[in-house]
């Protein structure tokens, strides 16, 4: 089927506006508050209490869980582009004093803090 596009008309604005670009831009980064959503949904059936902390700060590239194991240990978990690791034996703190490795999947993690998971 051979189509006539010689009467079509094509608008000669092909450029990209910012607002769009960055729009696109945007969709490439990660969001670490939805990442650390995932994490939490995924594994909350085996814990006692998980959450996104929403007082210590969350950006692109950081973000801070609460986690109460079935032993009712607690922790404040940091994930970033490295992992999780543990930051802190309490909810809602950071302590940089602590240094405990990453783990790339939260069920590795859980098995090192959890034995009742």
């Amino acid at each position: 089927m051979e189509r006539d596009y010689s009467h079509m008309e094509f608008s000669n604005n092909t450029e990209i506006g910012d607002s769009e670009f960055q729009d696109f831009e945007r969709t490439d980064v990660k969001d670490m508050r939805l990442e650390a959503e995932a994490v939490v949904n995924d594994v909350l059936f085996a814990v006692s209490n998980m959450f996104v902390s929403k007082s210590l700060p969350c950006s692109d590239d950081v973000a801070y869980i609460n986690v109460e194991t079935r032993e009712r240990n607690r922790y404040c978990l940091e994930l970033s582009e490295a992992g999780l690791t543990v930051v802190d034996y309490a909810f809602y703190h950071v302590n940089d004093n602590i240094q405990t490795p990453y783990h790339e999947i939260v069920y590795s993690l859980l098995d090192t803090l959890s034995p009742a998971y």
